[in-house]
């Protein structure tokens, strides 16, 4: 079995998925950065696909970027201007390329979180 990256991102200031947040995953070697992909989460906060799939996974670094701000100011939740979080990087390492690798995000206007999932 080949392993897959997905992610999943809950808005927990008002305890629901985040539906609608735009999410990018780069590959990083070095100081070069590469996007590999482009998605939107559905209304369960997930994306309906593996962000990664077992075609294209491989070990190495990556980046997922989460456009924390254009969700939260789509929501009514982003307050003044510049806000405390806009996109949130998030850089990983893949080592295990059998693995099923699950990284979300828990997000409020003035914080978030995250691990490595199942």
């Amino acid at each position: 079995m080949a392993g897959f990256l997905t992610t999943h991102v809950l808005d927990t200031a008002r305890g629901l998925p985040a539906a609608g947040l735009h999410v990018t995953l780069y590959r990083l070697e070095g100081r070069a950065r590469e996007e590999l992909a482009r998605t939107v989460t559905n209304d369960d906060g997930r994306t309906d696909s593996p962000i990664l799939p077992q075609a294209e996974f491989a070990p190495g670094q990556y980046e997922l970027v989460f456009a924390a701000g254009e969700y939260l100011r789509a929501t009514g939740q982003a307050g003044a201007e510049p806000l405390f979080l806009d996109e949130v990087p998030i850089r990983f390492g893949i080592n295990d390329a059998e693995s099923h690798y699950h990284v979300p995000l828990l997000l409020s206007p003035f914080g978030f979180s995250t691990y490595r999932g199942s």
